[in-house]
């Protein structure tokens, strides 16, 4: 049996919503009494991922918020998970298991073990994601972009 924690963190861009975030809130909701869900800021995620959302952070905010599973929703802004902490006082933070192992969940890990915070990892939703879904969206685009050739559908001739 799982251990249950009082408020579960659940950080996340959350961009392009799909059922591997809803997933992931899910599976957290049932390892917690609260839940609170913190969407990362348009500005973070430049900063830290070197792009911009394709779903703007209020909209992100917004999608986040509807759902009934998640008690609490912020917008992280600021630098370090441990700042959060600071103001919420999560007793765990929940990840995707593709953090497990890696130098960014075992930085995780450091800072949250000396303030008795959790780091619980879920397993991952292997087929979808926002940068497979972003991918997708560029390749579109770029095939939508009529050659220096292609005539407007306006003005072909018969």
């Amino acid at each position: 049996m799982s251990v249950m924690h009082r408020v579960g963190y659940v950080p996340g861009v959350y961009d392009l919503f799909h059922v591997g975030h809803l997933n992931l809130l899910r599976q957290a909701r049932q390892h917690c009494e609260i839940l609170v869900a913190g969407v990362v800021s348009d500005e973070i995620v430049r900063e830290r991922k070197g792009f911009t959302p394709v779903v703007p952070e209020h909209e992100r905010l917004e999608i986040v918020s509807a759902l009934e599973l998640v008690d609490q929703v912020i917008l992280e802004a600021v630098q370090s998970k441990t700042e959060v902490w600071e103001s919420i006082r999560f007793d765990a933070i929940f990840k995707g298991d593709d953090w497990q192992g890696t130098p960014a969940g075992d930085a995780l890990e450091a800072a949250f073990a000396p303030l008795g915070v959790a780091i619980v990892y879920l397993p991952y939703t292997l087929h979808t994601s926002s940068t497979a879904l972003r991918r997708a969206l560029d390749i579109l685009d770029r095939s939508a972009v009529p050659s220096a050739n292609q005539q407007p559908i306006a003005q072909v001739t018969p």
